[in-house]
């Protein structure tokens, strides 16, 4: 296949990858360290302390030693997709094109859900607060309260997390809840209005379907990739926006143009991709409770 061919829909599959309800959108982006499908960086080491009417001198000197970091991107390959010559021949239009806007769809959805997965808190700590809902029981669950919220907030504010660039992504299912309680106030919460979202309770709230799950027993983070269980929760999840990051690697398009034995063009895709929290710290989740 033409290369100039290739650059054009590999160009098309990273047009627009990020739409402006994503998440991703709004956190620091390491993209630009990215070198040979990994970033290079180093871990801070502790901050000076800070003397208030010394009188002791000579003042110490405490050397600053940070730790060299390497983070390997991982690598999101898509099951490849044929196109038999005779199908698109019949197809008033290409097929081919809208074969390749598939496989966007499908890696945006999986690197969004990783990166939601990886940005939630693994279980309740000191800079990682994880809310149970309180609300009334539904459908086996406790419903998100807007004292849910503000209970998060005001974990966050005891972390002396900046109030600027606080984000809460709700599940549909929580919004739902809060639409519950106040039509008017919430239906519009997630909205994208002028490029921002709306606010609440100190947040800019945004909603997607892709939250991690908890186990509703531990109150732990369930893996990534393991199987539905009886005691799995759904989530909705926070962050500051400088405490988080993502970065994008490599895209590298494979493709089988014509095909003798398939009578058809085969085309498939990899794609380098990472999202993480930067020190642990400001990243908060709230699970839904489960009633039995």
């Amino acid at each position: 296949m033409a290369t100039l061919q290739k650059e054009i829909w590999i160009n098309q599959l990273q047009e627009n990858f990020y739409p402006n309800s994503s998440f991703l959108n709004y956190v620091k982006d390491f993209s630009g360290l990215t070198e040979n499908n990994a970033i290079n960086m180093a871990e801070s080491g502790l901050d000076p302390d800070v003397l208030i009417n010394n009188t002791t001198y000579p003042i110490k000197v405490v050397q600053r030693i940070d730790t060299p970091i390497r983070i390997e991107l991982d690598l999101f390959e898509t099951e490849n997709t044929i196109v038999r010559r005779p199908e698109a021949i019949e197809y008033s239009y290409d097929q081919l094109e809208s074969v390749i806007m598939g496989h966007r769809n499908k890696l945006r959805s999986k690197t969004a859900e990783k990166g939601a997965h990886a940005f939630a808190p693994q279980k309740n700590g000191t800079y990682t607060p994880v809310i149970e809902t309180t609300g009334e029981i539904f459908n086996g669950r406790k419903r998100l309260t807007i004292e849910d919220i503000l209970s998060l907030k005001e974990r966050f504010d005891d972390m002396d997390i900046p109030i600027e660039k606080r984000f809460l992504v709700l599940n549909p299912k929580h919004l739902s809840d809060l639409i519950l309680i106040d039509v008017k106030s919430f239906k519009d919460l997630t909205d994208i209005k002028d490029g921002e979202p709306n606010k609440f309770a100190g947040f800019s709230v945004l909603q997607t379907s892709i939250t991690p799950r908890y186990n509703s027993t531990t109150k732990e983070k369930v893996g990534f990739s393991e199987e539905a269980a009886e005691t799995d929760t759904f989530s909705s999840f926070a962050f500051q926006a400088d405490e988080v990051m993502k970065a994008d690697g490599e895209i590298f398009m494979y493709a089988n143009e014509n095909d003798p034995e398939e009578r058809g063009t085969i085309i498939g895709f990899d794609k380098r991709f990472i999202a993480l929290p930067i020190r642990n710290k400001g990243i908060g989740a709230i699970i839904s409770t489960k009633v039995v």
